[in-house]
């Protein structure tokens, strides 16, 4: 309802002169660009990111964790040196899958030293 409010504002504030149409049309293409990083905002916040632990041997679960989107870029950072040195794969690259909004297994890791399979999840 905002959005709609402030458009019509800049509408009437080029009507009655007080900008130019250029101004003014930077100023819709800005507040467009806001909302749309609102919405990828609000469907990270829903999303969440999944993190199983198996051991090879006995196929046990030793972690299954759920971690809620918005709390995964806080958690990358505190977590950046659980992930494999030698795995093809980090956690810019957690956060670009989730930004792509792509359900489903996007990591998946056998260490063969610790006897574990990692598996990172979006949901």
């Amino acid at each position: 309802m905002a959005l709609m409010e402030d458009r019509l504002r800049i509408l009437r504030m080029i009507e009655s002169g007080q900008i130019s149409a250029e101004e003014g049309a930077r100023l819709l293409e800005a507040f467009a660009d806001e909302a749309v990083r609102e919405r990828a905002r609000a469907e990270a916040r829903s999303r969440s990111l999944r993190v199983v632990v198996t051991e090879l041997g006995s196929r046990r679960q030793k972690i299954n964790v759920t971690i809620p989107a918005s709390l995964v870029e806080v958690g990358l950072k505190l977590g950046a040196r659980f992930f494999p040195r030698n795995a093809q794969f980090g956690s810019d690259d957690v956060l670009r899958a989730i930004e792509r909004n792509a359900p489903g297994r996007i990591f998946e890791f056998q260490d063969l030293e610790e006897g574990e399979r990692i598996e990172i999840f979006v949901e």
